[in-house]
């Protein structure tokens, strides 16, 4: 791609943004939160609006003509092809308890497909790049390239998801008989879950309910590292809903034979 370094500046240019507005609302006594969703709890906070205007703010000066989806401001069109794809805090609950597993997620898609992303924990000082020629960890200690683990039994590997009760009835069964043959599942990570796959410390992340923002960015980061990232049926995942990460083939085969059977 001709602007391929344009648009990586652009990208850290904005995760800088969000770090600068979320950090000093993290474990913070007079965070301002509303619940989006009355019927259950569904929080946005002060910090996730602050963040995701600040990156739109980038986009205006640096690539006004590329379109935005975002959580907390929506859709806005562009002329480019590329659409810049955000979710400023992944992992709001986590914010709210002070669990530093949340993420500021960045992706781009060029219509077909996710080309590049970020995930970045401000806190942690982690960012985990992946596209357009990347696949690193930039952290406090430096400069690490990112690669999945091979690992293709599926008794040996490390499972994760958000949340225990995931989807509906018959997703949360189809995960159950998953759960059942892998050695350890572990809860609550978010966004952080598929960083670590990415880094090879995790080897399955499986979810439901998803949307666009929430997997765009670790979709591509996932993808530079080696593995693999579709739906439940093997499908595209970037539109959210059924997502399946995997650090294998054979472990992805796996996965989604246990969960379609």
């Amino acid at each position: 791609m001709k602007d391929a370094a344009q648009i990586i500046e652009t990208a850290h240019e904005m995760a800088d943004a969000a770090r600068q507005a979320i950090l000093p609302l993290f474990r913070s006594a007079d965070l301002a939160t509303d619940n989006k969703r009355p019927a259950d709890f569904d929080p946005v906070t002060q910090a996730d609006r602050a963040a995701e205007a600040a990156m739109r703010a980038v986009l205006a000066r640096r690539r006004p003509d590329d379109a935005i989806l975002g959580e907390e401001y929506g859709a806005q069109e562009g002329s480019s092809g590329l659409t810049w794809v955000l979710d400023p805090i992944d992992g709001t609950r986590a914010f709210l308890c002070g669990a530093p597993s949340w993420g500021v997620l960045i992706g781009l898609s060029d219509g077909d497909k996710v080309i590049y992303g970020l995930i970045d924990q401000p806190y942690t000082r982690e960012r985990f790049e992946g596209g357009l020629g990347r696949a690193r960890l930039l952290g406090p200690d430096g400069d690490h390239p990112l690669r999945v683990r091979a690992r293709g039994d599926l008794s040996a590997a490390i499972l994760s998801s958000t949340y225990p009760e995931i989807g509906s009835e018959a997703e949360n069964r189809a995960f159950t008989h998953v759960t059942q043959q892998v050695r350890m599942t572990r809860y609550g990570l978010d966004c952080y879950a598929y960083a670590l796959l990415a880094l090879g410390h995790v080897d399955l992340v499986i979810e439901a309910g998803l949307q666009p923002y929430d997997i765009a960015g670790p979709l591509a980061v996932v993808e530079a590292a080696g593995g693999i990232v579709t739906d439940w049926q093997g499908g595209s995942a970037a539109g959210g809903g059924q997502v399946i990460a995997a650090a294998s083939p054979e472990l992805h085969r796996a996965a989604l034979a246990l969960l379609n059977g």
